[in-house]
């Protein structure tokens, strides 16, 4: 067993990585620097300009902005300056009421914020200038959600933080993890420990609960379960396990007020991260404490996997996520560290090529396709098959398989993720 030491330190990081989150990400971090900005300038701002990283504007364009009816960065800009507090982190926008929202869309109406891309900039950059009675303040937020950099009034920095690294720098290797590791706490740890995990499902059970209203997005999750009501579609894990994933991500896409449990920054990768493995446990009768370790496994993985790869990139998220869901389902199964391993080789095999082209509706589809591939992969790997060195880019040693899956996201796909940003924006113009 890991001493406790060590134990306490990777607790510590799954702390900070799986956190409750209300809204997709990019739009969050946008709503927190200008709710910082109004909080230091002390008073209701007159304008707002927000300059943000090309990947910031990719994600946050077409998603819904919880308890608005509306999509896109502009709203949760001016959202986040009327009714945001800046101590509520991920969670910025809780306090969104209706006369709040007027106010916000007086300023929109108005044409008193203004957003825009920002070239040169980490890939999770957002800065936001707030202007009143000739006072102002700038925010600036990089490398994750809720890391505020700085902060700077009437022209004097007022804060300064240690600048972060940079997405395309080599991985920290945080807690010296490994595949092999992550499977050691995971089995290993004191129940107790970990317990707190189960707060996540709870969490992403009752978003996935909203979503088979089938009011929201494109009613990806009820859909599957319509069409396994038809016959159309077998009632067994993989369609069990799509549906409720799904159904949380049409939700939280579409604006639904109910919090998530992210992973990564992420409130879709936390929603895949969980509730597949939820699903394989309720189906398989696993006990509470086999669903703990899974749990705990699933969201270790995808957050060791996603140090190689960085906060955004042309790579959706969905492949960290599900491939650290298909290693929970595996161990659920009764897999090992050979089995998790070939199921990590699998999940490599089957989505690695997903791009990411913002956060939107149709997420949930990706989302229901990184699930199915969770299943299968997994299911493979426990019959003694998996992808060898001989498929593309896996190696028979699956750290080096992570790592590739890493350089692939940083370096080979940098053009791609030129591309799709251009597209997105073109689009709208």
């Amino acid at each position: 067993m890991l001493d406790k030491d060590e134990r306490q330190k990777i607790i510590a990081l799954i702390h900070r990585e799986v956190v409750p989150a209300l809204g997709c990400t990019e739009p969050v971090a946008v709503a927190l620097a200008t709710a910082r900005a109004r909080e230091v300038l002390g008073v209701f701002p007159e304008t707002i300009e927000v300059f943000v990283s090309g990947n910031i504007y990719k994600n946050g364009m077409g998603v819904g902005i919880p308890g608005t009816g509306m999509v896109g960065l502009p709203v949760a800009a001016a959202l986040g300056a009327v009714c945001g507090a800046s101590k509520d982190g991920l969670e910025v926008l809780k306090q969104v009421s209706q006369k709040s929202l007027e106010t916000a869309n007086q300023m929109l109406s108005e044409k008193k914020v203004k957003i825009t891309v920002k070239d040169g900039t980490d890939k999770l950059y957002v800065e936001s200038i707030v202007t009143a009675n000739g006072h102002t303040c700038r925010v600036i937020i990089s490398h994750r959600h809720t890391n505020i950099i700085y902060v700077e009034k009437n022209g004097k920095s007022v804060f300064k933080a240690t600048p972060a690294r940079p997405d395309v720098e080599k991985p920290t290797g945080e807690n010296n993890l490994s595949v092999a590791k992550v499977i050691e706490f995971a089995d290993q740890t004191p129940l107790e420990e970990i317990r707190f995990i189960l707060e996540g499902a709870r969490l992403n059970e009752a978003i996935s609960k909203e979503g088979m209203t089938g009011n929201y997005g494109l009613k990806t999750g009820i859909t599957i379960k319509k069409n396994i009501a038809r016959k159309y579609i077998a009632e067994d894990l993989v369609s069990h396990a799509m549906s409720i994933t799904a159904a949380a991500s049409d939700a939280r896409m579409d604006g639904c007020t109910l919090p998530v449990m992210s992973n990564s920054g992420s409130g879709n990768q936390g929603i895949t991260t969980i509730l597949p493995v939820v699903a394989v446990a309720r189906k398989t009768g696993a006990s509470e404490e086999k669903l703990i370790r899974a749990l705990i496994l699933s969201n270790l993985m995808a957050i060791y996997i996603k140090q190689f790869i960085g906060q955004l990139t042309a790579l959706c998220g969905i492949l960290t996520a599900a491939t650290g869901a298909a290693c929970g389902i595996c161990y659920l199964l009764g897999g090992n560290l050979n089995q998790i391993s070939g199921t990590i080789k699998n999940m490599t095999a089957s989505i690695t090529g997903m791009i990411c082209d913002g956060a939107k509706l149709g997420c949930a589809i990706k989302v229901s396709s990184g699930v199915s591939a969770a299943v299968y992969c997994a299911l493979l790997a426990m019959e003694g098959i998996n992808a060898t060195q001989t498929d593309g880019i896996i190696d028979e040693d699956v750290e080096l398989t992570v790592r590739n899956i890493g350089t692939l996201a940083t370096k080979g796909m940098r053009e791609t993720d030129l591309h799709i940003i251009n597209t997105m924006i073109s689009n709208r113009q």
